[in-house]
């Protein structure tokens, strides 16, 4: 994987070079062999917790994710616990300014108790059906942790048929996503990354 600076990536749009330096700095481990949620294994890992919780690295990833939604065509974003819930939060916060829009997420198994809901986020008396939502993602690898979501939401009559994801790692997401009519948008890549 060629190595390549943010700065270089991204000299037209400051804020995805500044994004790069918080996740570079708060989120990015190296070291020994690490398994992946793909099962693959690594020697570099990106957690992306202590980006999605300071305060001006969600600022940006919100910022960023809703100057590409398409706000007008989109009912809803949403994605999977735990990595996308407080990127989806910060950009329900954010939309307030412009054009409100709400968020959910989907479990990776249903409540044993209380409501017992697999789609968490939406009120009781609300439906999926026929809404379209942009599903959102801390990392992509190869996809198929977003795309569990995306099927639990598609069984609930959800149109989901686009990804934006912080950092995709360049293997196979977007390819595996797109057999499933999902197109995969990257803030960042692998590739902005000297790993």
């Amino acid at each position: 994987m060629p190595a390549a600076t943010a700065e270089q990536s991204y000299e037209r749009d400051p804020r995805k070079s500044r994004l790069a330096r918080i996740i570079e700095e708060k989120s990015l481990i190296r070291g020994p062999e690490m398994r992946l949620a793909s099962g693959a294994v690594s020697n570099f890992y990106f957690d992306m917790k202590p980006t999605t919780f300071d305060p001006e690295g969600a600022n940006l990833i919100a910022e960023l994710i809703l100057e590409m939604l398409p706000l007008d065509k989109v009912d809803l974003i949403g994605g999977l616990e735990m990595g996308a819930v407080p990127i989806i939060a910060c950009a329900c916060q954010n939309s307030a300014a412009t054009k409100p829009i709400s968020g959910f997420f989907v479990r990776k198994q249903e409540k044993e108790h209380g409501t017992r809901r697999l789609i968490e986020g939406i009120a009781a008396d609300e439906t999926l059906t026929g809404k379209r939502a942009v599903f959102l993602d801390d990392v992509t690898t190869t996809g198929g942790s977003v795309l569990k979501a995306i099927e639990a939401a598609r069984r609930e009559g959800c149109i989901v048929d686009q990804v934006i994801t912080v950092v995709d790692r360049l293997e196979g997401a977007k390819e595996n996503l797109a057999q499933h009519g999902v197109q995969l948008i990257a803030l960042l890549t692998a590739d902005d990354f000297a790993l």
